[in-house]
């Protein structure tokens, strides 16, 4: 059936959190009820990436891109735009000023540097329609890898494109299929990473929530590759929505023939099973989650053997992330040409990143290989929130380092952030400005990998708790300057000694801001202060007695009863005398100032 209009409706995860699914049942409810139900089709889409603004919603064919719209926003859409043909210019994305309001998504600066392959389907097709997927040339590709080349055939072209894979090492995906597809075995298998388990990353969960059957069709083209009949998706059960698209995505696909027996009469059998994880971060490691989907602890083994070779239940195995696999039809449809124009000489294609933090416009983006920090920050980003000044990006995870102002303009690939003190990571990006402390971040990304190391070596479970404990005893006010020391011998130690990459890489964000910020770590041992105030133990507050009214709001707010008022025969000439805080019941929480109109409150 033809429609004048549609409407498409971002039902990620976020903006369904944010009363997307009550905007899109009112949106339904809303044509029904004002008699236009047969000219305009509401369609429930992945993630449109910018998520600063969402719930968004998108009416084509006059491409008008909404923002920031709320379930009571639906009348005026439907009674404007849909029956009397007009926009709702207030909903309309703008940046401040009318003249400039943008009306098509290729004029918002949040997508102007994007090149979209991953996400090419995300904010586009309904996750939940094969048909549409396959209208977007979904598993076309297909069709020349079941019935026109080789393994070896497919294989070049994945060589071709120069893929390596997203999960965060890089490692060449051709040849990492090429081992497996080398390797004796009667039975073969591919493995989908979709546990995703850095803070801050979404990239994997919203791939799959928008565009599941791109994945689907990347695992077939694998399993041909290698010689696999059988696939599994690890995804961690902490991702509902994902789940659910995901099986709807497979069963489609065998209701189609496209997974199963004999798939497309082309002879080759494949099919899919999800396994779900726990949320440990430990099985982003392969040998790890192997374990985990044979239903054993996730724990790492030694390498060599690799799992190209001895993998799950000792058969040869690969192991790729989502959004590797997101690119395979990609390659295959148009050719690994095609991609091997796009991004550097090294480092091919695009990557996806979850760009969060201190930033304006927070979201899911997609660049090119080779664009700079300063391309994703200040003009993808927009800039610091608050006009603050730029402090640093964590790039990696709690795998990855902090890159500064120095590096805006190294190109994103991955040998230039290694040799920069980072790394790519799955693709966790945090922005972070002048009121953050390294100490306290380096802090936070311990305490991460403290709760998520396996223990199973002592360099990472031993070396994780030590740092920590230095990271704490620094930021309550009692290092030394022997304290750095041993924060480096430790590092190094672990990044020699561990068994597998957490550990190996746990102290990269200590070793990289003690190299990029090292006054700051020299501020806290000597002279007992925080400059961004977040180290609690180092800071107080104090009241400022000529601006103090003596209202009393601070004191109805502190939750210590800590906040008391000052003898009233110093200060004739106030109607109330001025309150004062007791330090030795002072908890520091920062009640008192957040609450006070006068600026009265004020840091020590």
């Amino acid at each position: 059936m033809a429609y004048n209009h549609y409407i498409l409706v971002c039902s990620g995860t976020a903006c369904e959190s944010n009363k997307g699914i009550e905007l899109f049942n009112q949106l339904n409810a809303e044509a029904d009820r004002q008699g236009v139900k047969d000219q305009v089709q509401i369609v429930k889409t992945g993630c449109f990436g910018f998520c600063e603004k969402g719930p968004i919603v998108k009416v084509l064919p006059e491409d008008s891109f909404y923002v920031e719209v709320k379930p009571d926003d639906a009348k005026e859409i439907i009674a404007e735009q849909i029956v009397k043909g007009r926009e709702v210019k207030r909903l309309l994305y703008n940046e401040g000023d009318v003249q400039k309001q943008s009306l098509v998504v290729e004029d918002i600066p949040f997508y102007q540097k994007q090149v979209r392959i991953v996400l090419r389907n995300c904010g586009v097709i309904d996750p939940e329609s094969i048909d549409e997927y396959i209208a977007r040339e979904g598993y076309s590709g297909l069709e020349k890898v079941l019935f026109e080349w080789t393994q070896e055939q497919l294989i070049e072209e994945m060589k071709i494109s120069g893929m390596r894979g997203r999960g965060g090492a890089g490692f060449p995906t051709w040849l990492k299929w090429d081992l497996a597809r080398k390797a004796q075995g009667d039975q073969k298998y591919v493995i989908c990473n979709a546990d995703e388990g850095d803070p801050g990353a979404y990239m994997d969960r919203s791939t799959i929530e928008g565009d599941p059957h791109s994945i689907i069709e990347g695992m077939i083209t694998a399993g041909k590759a290698i010689g696999s009949n059988q696939g599994f998706v690890y995804i961690r059960a902490e991702y509902p929505l994902a789940i659910e698209r995901l099986k709807i995505a497979l069963a489609q696909a065998r209701e189609y023939g496209l997974l199963g027996k004999n798939i497309l009469g082309s002879g080759f059998d494949f099919d899919v099973e999800i396994r779900l994880g726990a949320g440990a971060f430990v099985c982003g490691e392969e040998t790890a989650l192997i374990k985990s989907v044979e239903g054993n602890r996730g724990m790492p083994v030694p390498k060599p053997p690799f799992p190209a070779n001895k993998g799950l239940w000792q058969k040869p195995t690969i192991i790729n992330n989502v959004e590797t696999l997101a690119n395979v039809p990609v390659i295959t449809a148009k050719g690994g040409a095609w991609l091997a124009k796009i991004g550097t000489e090294k480092s091919k294609g695009t990557k996806v990143f979850a760009l969060t933090g201190k930033v304006k416009n927070s979201g899911l983006i997609e660049v090119p290989m080779g664009a700079t920090l300063r391309d994703i920050v200040f003009d993808i980003g927009g800039g610091i929130k608050g006009g603050k000044k730029f402090k640093g990006v964590q790039t990696g995870g709690p795998s990855g380092g902090i890159l500064t102002e120095k590096s805006l303009d190294v190109p994103i690939d991955f040998e230039s952030l290694m040799a920069n003190g980072s790394m790519m990571g799955s693709g966790g990006m945090i922005v972070m400005d002048e009121d953050d402390c390294v100490v306290d971040v380096s802090r936070f990304y311990m305490e991460f990998c403290v709760e998520e190391s396996c223990g199973k070596c002592s360099p990472c479970r031993i070396g994780t708790t030590q740092i920590l404990k230095l990271l704490e005893k620094i930021a309550e006010g009692r290092g030394d300057d022997e304290d750095l020391k041993k924060l480096e011998d430790i590092g190094n130690a672990m990044t020699r000694a561990s068994l597998c990459m957490l550990g190996c890489t746990a102290a990269n964000p200590v070793m990289s801001t003690i190299k990029n910020f090292k006054d700051e770590y020299i501020e806290h041992i000597h002279d007992k202060k925080c400059r961004s105030g977040k180290c609690k133990k180092l800071i107080s507050f104090k009241i400022d007695s000529p601006k103090c009214i003596g209202c009393g709001v601070c004191a109805k707010k502190c939750p210590s009863n800590c906040i008391k008022p000052e003898d009233a025969s110093k200060y004739p000439d106030k109607k109330k005398p001025p309150l004062f805080i007791d330090q030795a019941e002072c908890v520091k929480c920062g009640e008192c100032q957040k609450a006070c109109k006068f600026n009265a409150v004020i840091k020590a």
